[in-house]
């Protein structure tokens, strides 16, 4: 698979941006305070290559002593990231455009619309993220079009203080389209990856005709069980390396077979699942895992 590597380059900072810009299904944001606790206290360089919203960079800045290589299989987002950091004098202007154009209609023709270039991609992805319902990226599997609905949320854009310190923070950062099994083999001795895959399908009852949980397609690739059984083997090499890693994932026997050897912390926690036909938002207890290599 190509792979796109833009490097970002060094910049002396005095803000740093501290919480993610973007809203992105299955992110961490609200289970930081139960992961961190087992991530190091510093390491020399960090690797997040299922990356999304990336709420466990942003949390873990402070403790990069190199620099953090930022993945994610979704082009459209790894496009929004390299915007945010190297383009901001383009991406402003665009971002005030859709921000004074903003309604339903104007949201449709937008998720309808192609856009050209990388800073013009970026715009029109933070746009509809914003506005889309429950901040979904959705894709149809076989024309790879964005196809969530209009969320009746309005696009607030983003301030030049939180463009200024997502400019300051992503001074450290390399992002990559591309994907995991390539990340991970960036990783050296004395690094730490933070892996975040996109959870497997699971139903409540035998009735149902949707699983309850469905994270596992971001982009037109859905990954499946054969893809977490090539991440657990890659985990393993990763810790014959002296490459420390920490796994977020669900916490039911068949992922817990796929890592005998790591600890493993089992908690409860809830998630808000949207429900498409009444656009309601459910609460519903997930069993969620943290897995530890060692």
């Amino acid at each position: 698979m190509p792979t796109t590597n833009v490097t970002i380059s060094s910049a002396e900072t005095e803000a740093r941006a501290s919480k993610p810009f973007l809203k992105w299904a299955g992110g961490k944001s609200r289970l930081l305070p139960k992961i961190l606790p087992y991530v190091p206290d510093s390491f020399v360089n960090y690797h997040e290559p299922f990356l999304g919203g990336g709420a466990m960079f942003f949390a873990v800045q402070g403790r990069i002593q190199g620099r953090a290589h930022l993945t994610d299989l979704n082009e459209e987002l790894i496009n929004a990231w390299i915007a945010v950091r190297s383009h901001q004098d383009e991406l402003r202007p665009l971002l005030a455009w859709y921000k004074e154009r903003d309604s339903k209609d104007f949201y449709y023709e937008v998720r309808a619309a192609t856009t050209e270039g990388l800073v013009a991609r970026a715009a029109r992805f933070i746009y509809l993220n914003q506005t889309s319902w429950n901040g979904l990226w959705r894709t149809n599997s076989k024309t790879g079009a964005m196809n969530v609905p209009w969320g009746d949320r309005p696009f607030r854009g983003l301030t030049d203080e939180a463009l200024l310190g997502l400019q300051n923070t992503l001074s450290v950062a390399d992002a990559y389209f591309g994907d995991f099994r390539e990340a991970c083999l960036r990783a050296e001795p004395g690094d730490f990856v933070y892996l975040d895959p996109p959870y497997l399908p699971v139903w409540s009852n035998s009735d149902e005709k949707e699983p309850t949980s469905k994270f596992n397609k971001y982009t037109s690739k859905v990954f499946g069980l054969p893809d977490l059984q090539e991440l657990a083997d890659i985990c393993t090499v990763l810790t014959a390396r002296g490459v420390r890693w920490v796994m977020s994932n669900r916490d039911n026997e068949q992922v817990r077979d796929l890592f005998p050897d790591a600890d493993i912390i089992g908690f409860t926690t809830h998630r808000s699942i949207a429900a498409q036909s009444k656009r309601a938002v459910e609460a519903r207890r997930s069993p969620e895992t943290i897995i530890i290599g060692k």
